[in-house]
């Protein structure tokens, strides 16, 4: 009997041990990634988003690379406000998807363009900035198409 109670013990340790990581997991992937509530403060000093002509070589390999640059220009204090799902904030130290289009990371990212995208496209359509938010948490922003997105003006 002390055998199996042992072994049942043994057993209940062990599964808890193998689950605990992967619940831990499955609650950080939950998290909203890094964004700021509002616009940014009147003065304050932001590095620029790169210009279209600032990429170069696979940065600049399709058109939708460059082109989602020139939209992130349209709308800075917009994508200011705006969490990234490719989760850049925990390992690059992103504080928005801006921080995306303030260097090249931007153009080697799906998930940045796809969510630049679609925040322009929510911008045109008079949304406000925790309006699209709520449609990038919502994963909304995974219909977006990069082959087709150059059309997007």
């Amino acid at each position: 009997m002390w055998k199996r109670w042992s072994l049942l013990g043994f057993s209940l340790l062990l599964a808890f041990a193998v689950a605990a990581p992967w619940a831990s997991s499955q609650q950080e992937e939950a998290r909203v990634p890094a964004f700021h509530a509002a616009p940014p403060t009147k003065g304050a000093e932001l590095p620029p988003i790169l210009g279209k002509g600032q990429l170069w070589g696979n940065n600049d390999q399709y058109p939708f690379q460059s082109h989602a640059y020139g939209l992130a220009a349209k709308i800075p204090n917009v994508i200011y406000q705006q969490p990234c799902y490719c989760y850049c904030d925990r390992g690059m130290g992103h504080k928005s998807l801006r921080s995306c289009f303030e260097g090249i990371h931007g153009a080697q990212c799906s998930t940045c363009m796809k969510e630049l995208y679609y925040s322009y496209q929510m911008t045109k359509q008079h949304k406000t900035a925790a309006q699209i938010r709520n449609g990038i948490i919502a994963g909304e922003w995974k219909t977006i198409d990069l082959q087709s997105a150059t059309t997007i003006n």
